[in-house]
């Protein structure tokens, strides 16, 4: 009998050309007691920069330590790596604000109010070296030069933008999480020139790119990710994902989509090829943990989550409360493949 099922454990392995499991490695501690939201790997310096509360973490990824705690970026979101440029982009939700740092220094090169509320998602661009931070009480993204750091446009939306890739020769793509649409902006117009629907995709939050096949991978709040062909708007493919999805990441090499669930799971999608998608696994990590950052270099995924107290009874002016972070108890997961393939 066991012979039987090792046989055909090596059939299903070697037809679909993939033997893989990925599992929780190790945790690394991050100092503070505050929400979290993206994390983002800067591949050339092997740092990973953890969005936390009213600051930033940055994590040296050889060494597992943190490095540099940047102050003053509260209620902040998300960061994008300009490498060309030696520079991180922060947006700073409560502020109104993009906060730009040297990404080898971590020094505050320059704090730039924008007129767009609540600044979510950011996104750098280095085919067009513009930044595109997207604004969840105004609907818009706010266009930066990212030389110059100047703001040079806002672009209105039409409803709430959540994350956003560029395919690198013009063209940018944002989920827009209440309509349930994906747009696309021309990164030299500077304006929106596609709107597609993703039904039955529901609140669409996380986004990923695959380059080469030229899919977009979006994830949304019905436990549902949605394949989409980024030349036509085409719905390719729906697959189904675990509960509390806020990111997606995709690994080129091996041609794997990850959607990071937080429930406290992982769901692995592998690309056969352009039109052939399956579910591999699902990956157990830890509840809270519903963003991701994939490592290009190693293929490591991370993401960030906390212990929970007990969540408060409901009330008339909090209907919908969170339970309490454990002091003390914020981490960084690494989730890894036993498998170099």
């Amino acid at each position: 009998m066991k012979r039987t099922i090792l046989s055909l454990f090596l059939i299903f392995c070697i037809s679909n050309s993939y033997c893989q499991t990925y599992k929780l490695a190790k945790k690394i501690n991050i100092t503070g007691n505050e929400g979290w939201d993206y994390l983002t790997v800067d591949d050339v310096n092997q740092h990973l920069f953890v969005s936390h509360g009213n600051v930033v973490n940055v994590v040296d990824l050889k060494s597992n330590k943190t490095i540099a705690t940047i102050p003053d970026t509260k209620g902040v979101h998300g960061i994008a790596i300009a490498n060309d440029l030696s520079k991180a982009f922060i947006t700073d939700g409560k502020d109104n604000a993009v906060t730009i740092v040297n990404l080898k220094t971590f020094e505050l090169i320059e704090k730039v109010a924008i007129e767009g509320q609540k600044p979510d998602a950011v996104l750098y661009d280095q085919f067009s070296q513009k930044v595109f931070t997207y604004n969840a009480n105004t609907n818009d993204a706010t266009v930066m030069d990212a030389i110059t750091n100047k703001v040079v446009k806002t672009i209105p939306l039409g409803g709430k933008p959540e994350f956003s890739v560029t395919n690198t020769k013009g063209l940018i793509y944002v989920n827009i999480e209440d309509k349930n649409e994906i747009k696309t902006i021309d990164a030299a117009k500077l304006e929106v020139i596609a709107t597609w629907s993703i039904a039955p995709g529901d609140e669409p939050s996380g986004l990923a790119i695959d380059l080469e096949s030229n899919r977009l991978f979006s994830v949304c709040g019905n436990k549902l990710m949605i394949v989409v062909d980024a030349s036509s708007g085409k719905v390719i493919k729906t697959l189904p994902i675990g509960d509390g999805c806020d990111g997606v990441a995709f690994d080129a090499k091996k041609k794997l989509v990850f959607s990071s669930n937080g429930e406290g799971t992982i769901t692995v999608v592998k690309e056969q090829n352009a039109n052939k998608f399956s579910v591999l696994e699902t990956v157990k990590t830890q509840k809270g943990a519903r963003t991701i950052a994939v490592n290009k270099t190693s293929g490591d995924l991370y993401l960030t989550t906390a212990d929970f107290g007990e969540k408060p009874k409901p009330t008339t002016e909090n209907p919908n409360p969170r339970a309490s972070i454990v002091p003390d108890s914020s981490v960084v997961l690494v989730v890894a493949s036993n498998s170099k393939k």
